[in-house]
Formats: structure tokens, C-alpha cells, sequence
């Protein structure tokens, strides 16, 4: 058993949107659709500011699918396409998933993605990790964190690419790991923490 998580030091995401991109190669996410975005805080638009000029602040939050402890969508979930599996990720089963879209309702963090018509994909073709499944119309997608990877123990696409490093992964089971220090140490931030989901991805900064 494992609880895998990601930390994200807001002090260094300047907001580049690579690991937005590095999930959507790694993942084979259709052009429509992303699995991990870059949202700014307390700003209507992506890319926007807090404050009014020239008194105004920035700060950058990506955010995909939590893996939470304690996931909403997996108990509204009719089928049990939505699991927690033995590394502490919640996944779905593609074969499973109805389409009924409880679980996107159920999320308190938006995100979970549908696919309401066939893929798109530019290039015409699949591309990223091989052993990514390809999603069709009628279900559900979101992060996954990387499982292809994280089963043979590699890092997910977004931390390896991330170009300040602002991103850890570890297993928090594990009391000697990274992720378990800055969990523990740091004044690390839970979003919408009153919801009582227990996030596996956190910020600090």
C-alpha cells in the first residue's frame, strides 16, 4: 500500500503551463480538453491578476484531479468505475463508466473531464505513452498521475518536466520521503480543506 502525492511550491510555479502540455502529450488528452490546468488566483481569467493596476499580485495555481483520501466522486460513482487503488490514486475504469457524469457533479475541484463527443486529436493520430488507454465518447476522464509511469516507480510527466522544479512526488506512507517532510514540516496549503475529501496534492511555498 502507498499514498502517492504531489506537492507544489507556489513560490517557484511561475506559471509556465508546462506541465499542462507535458500531460497532454503523456496522456494522449484530446485538444479539447485538459487534465491539468493553470488557474490564477482571485482573477476571472487564466493568466489574469489580483489587485488593480499598478498595485496587483499574481499567483499561479495548477491544479488537476486531487487523488483525495477521502474521494466525493468515487461515493456517488453508480458503476464503481471510480476507485481508489493500491497506491492511493483514484482512477477510473473505462469499461465501467456510464457516462453519467454523478462524479464530475460530486467533485469540488472541477476537475474531471467529459467527453461529449469522439476525440479530437492534432496530429490525426494517438500519440503519448502507448500504454495510455484511449478514451472514447460517453466517459469520463481526469489525472490519473501518470499511472503508466508511477507503476514502474517513475515520476509523473508534470513533475519531470516542470522547469523550476516546483513540483514533488513521493509516497506520504512513506516517513522518510520528501513529500512526507514538506507534509509535515511546512505550513502546506489543503484546497477547500472544510470539504473533508483529504487531498493528496498540496501546495506550499
Amino acid at each position: 500500500m502507498a499514498r502517492l502525492a504531489i506537492a507544489v511550491d507556489l513560490h517557484r510555479c511561475t506559471g509556465c503551463h508546462t506541465c499542462v502540455n507535458a500531460c497532454k502529450m503523456q496522456n494522449n488528452v484530446p485538444m479539447s480538453m485538459l487534465w491539468n490546468r493553470v488557474i490564477t488566483e482571485n482573477a476571472s481569467m487564466s493568466d489574469g491578476v489580483e489587485g488593480t493596476y499598478p498595485n496587483v499580485s499574481r499567483t499561479t495555481i495548477p491544479l488537476a484531479c486531487q487523488h483525495c483520501e477521502n474521494p466525493a466522486c468515487q461515493k456517488v460513482c453508480p458503476t464503481g468505475a471510480t476507485y481508489k487503488d493500491d497506491q492511493g490514486r483514484v482512477e477510473i475504469d473505462y469499461d465501467k463508466c456510464i457516462g453519467c457524469r454523478m462524479c464530475m457533479a460530486a467533485c469540488p475541484y472541477n476537475v474531471r473531464q467529459f467527453n461529449w463527443e469522439e476525440p479530437v486529436r492534432d496530429p490525426d493520430f494517438n500519440y503519448g505513452d502507448a500504454r495510455v488507454p484511449v478514451r472514447v465518447k460517453g466517459v469520463m476522464e481526469k489525472c490519473t498521475l501518470c499511472k503508466e509511469r508511477t507503476d514502474d516507480g517513475d515520476e509523473p510527466m508534470c513533475v519531470v518536466c516542470c522547469p523550476m522544479r516546483a513540483r514533488k512526488f513521493g509516497d506520504l506512507d512513506d516517513p522518510n520521503s520528501e513529500i512526507s517532510r514538506i507534509r509535515r514540516e511546512r505550513n502546506v496549503r489543503i484546497l477547500l480543506e472544510d470539504m473533508g475529501t483529504k487531498p493528496q496534492v498540496f501546495y506550499f511555498a
